[in-house]
């Protein structure tokens, strides 16, 4: 018999469910990637999305932009590991009903594959599962993305949590130590179905790498996709995790995992890093990274309890919330000016350059670039996690949202909303000796440590000395700190109000 293992999120051959499982029957395996049919390859800079909020067609292409990129080496890398095996990756474009054709070309008596935690791809499995059924195949659905199945979690009331904290400490009590799958002992008795596709042609020609402008041409210098690669990431986190309390806040060090892209392509199972990290340092140091862990699965029981968060805010009055209209020319501009890192404040500048520079940002400086969108410039949530989802690499559905609905102070235990991070003392706190800001900023790097956080605030001669002209080659503040919070709270006063009515 032969089963169809669809990878999904999870690109990997250790700790992988669906294929362990056919393994173990003794089964041959036709090894299947659905590519989306329908994935954009260019990142948008110019903010092409900045006059919609159709967030169901953005999420819906399941990948674009820099996660192409990404996702392009993965495949690549996990059909090397397969090649290495005797088999073969087979890169199949189309929807997922389109696998039942596929089962039956290649006899396949069976369909294995990871749940879907988004709602619109498990609909799509489940008419899959409806559609094999009456042709005879049997589909069976693994876990493996997630530490704990989001419908298994509840308070005593039976109703979803809502808060983390408490959803933390029920996952505790019934996740002990998470199982983790060794496949290689059966790897190396597998057999795989033999089929005439070349996974690297497929892949070239889906077009996922960028060419004129080559917008990721630096970010192998950062990144290595794949399983291995993953590896070697977790092994670099476990030897430096004593620093890692210390060391996650400070953007201008080596201080954070970095597996967030490999976990979001499932190149190393959640269960997996748990169990290796909690092993490699048993006394409770990684208790604040393994929290990291739980936190990421919290935001897909979120977005399965609470579908509509890609849509809607999930505190209901923030539905009334006055966001500036960006069809309008002003708001267009700052928008513009916040995706390009040409704000005039230099933390959040940094940041957003990190960002389209290696596809990735630091943690901290996130929850600054997002509370200055959101909150100085009072630009809706959406806009924010659009372009992070077309230029971060670990974007996800799940995260993104959840992530920028808690800035925003609209989402599920959220920051509130008169939290409003300031770009100079969070960069005077976190980057003190501005390494940050000059390794992104370069026409700001001879400016002394006492201005390097507020340009706008040094004298001309030191301007000079530092060959900065401010309006020229760095611009000055789009908006004033102090005007832009008063504006902010009072927007929350009458969203406020409109809640006690």
């Amino acid at each position: 018999m032969t089963t169809l293992v669809w990878f999904t999120h999870d690109l990997r051959l250790h700790d992988q469910a669906a294929l362990h499982a056919a393994l173990e029957r003794g089964e041959d395996i036709l090894p299947v990637y659905l590519a989306p049919p329908h994935a954009q390859h260019q990142a948008t800079r110019s903010g092409a999305d900045a006059h919609t909020l159709n967030q169901k067609a953005v999420l819906e292409a399941q990948a674009t932009g820099a996660a192409l990129w990404w996702l392009h080496y993965s495949l690549s890398a996990l059909n090397q590991q397969i090649r290495q095996l005797g088999g073969e990756l087979l890169i199949h474009q189309g929807e997922p009903q389109s696998l039942v054709a596929l089962a039956q070309k290649y006899q396949c008596q069976y369909i294995h594959f990871s749940h879907s935690h988004e709602p619109w791809l498990q609909k799509q499995q489940k008419q899959l599962n409806i559609q094999a059924q009456e042709q005879g195949i049997t589909c069976k659905q693994f876990g493996g993305q997630l530490l704990n199945l989001p419908a298994g979690i509840l308070n005593k009331q039976g109703n979803p949590f809502q808060v983390f904290t408490p959803y933390y400490r029920a996952c505790l009590a019934v996740m002990g130590q998470p199982a983790v799958l060794d496949t290689q002992t059966l790897l190396k008795k597998a057999q795989w179905k033999s089929h005439n596709v070349c996974a690297q042609s497929t892949l070239e020609s889906l077009g996922w790498l960028p060419t004129t402008p080559n917008w990721a041409k630096d970010f192998a210098q950062h990144w290595t996709p794949g399983e291995q690669g993953a590896h070697q990431r977790l092994q670099h986190v476990v030897n430096t995790l004593n620093q890692y309390t210390d060391d996650r806040d400070t953007p201008s060090v080596d201080g954070t995992s970095c597996l967030a892209a490999h976990l979001r392509f499932g190149e190393i199972s959640p269960r997996f890093l748990w169990q290796y990290v909690s092993q490699a340092w048993p006394q409770g140091e990684a208790q604040s990274f393994l929290r990291q862990l739980v936190w990421r699965d919290f935001s897909y029981y979120l977005l399965h309890h609470y579908p509509h968060i890609t849509q809607a805010p999930f505190k209901p009055a923030f539905a009334h919330f006055p966001w500036r209209n960006t069809q309008t020319a002003a708001a267009q501009q700052h928008l513009k000016r916040w995706q390009q890192g040409l704000t005039g404040y230099p933390l959040v500048d940094a940041g957003m350059r990190q960002l389209w520079q290696t596809g990735w940002m630091h943690n901290r400086v996130r929850m600054v670039v997002a509370s200055f969108l959101t909150k100085h410039l009072q630009i809706h949530w959406m806009h924010g996690a659009n372009w992070f989802w077309d230029t971060l690499l670990d974007a996800d559905p799940a995260n993104n949202t959840a992530g920028w609905q808690w800035v925003a102070g609209c989402g599920a235990d959220a920051a509130p909303y008169f939290r409003i991070f300031n770009p100079i003392t969070q960069s005077e706190k976190f980057d003190a000796g501005g390494d940050y800001i000059r390794q992104y900023i370069p026409e700001l790097a001879a400016l002394p440590n006492k201005y390097i956080h507020t340009p706008w605030l040094a004298p001309e001669p030191i301007l000079n000395t530092a060959n900065v002209t401010l309006g020229k080659n760095y611009p000055m503040p789009i908006v004033d700190h102090k005007t832009a919070r008063e504006t902010a709270l009072n927007a929350y006063a009458t969203t406020k109000e409109h809640q006690a009515q």
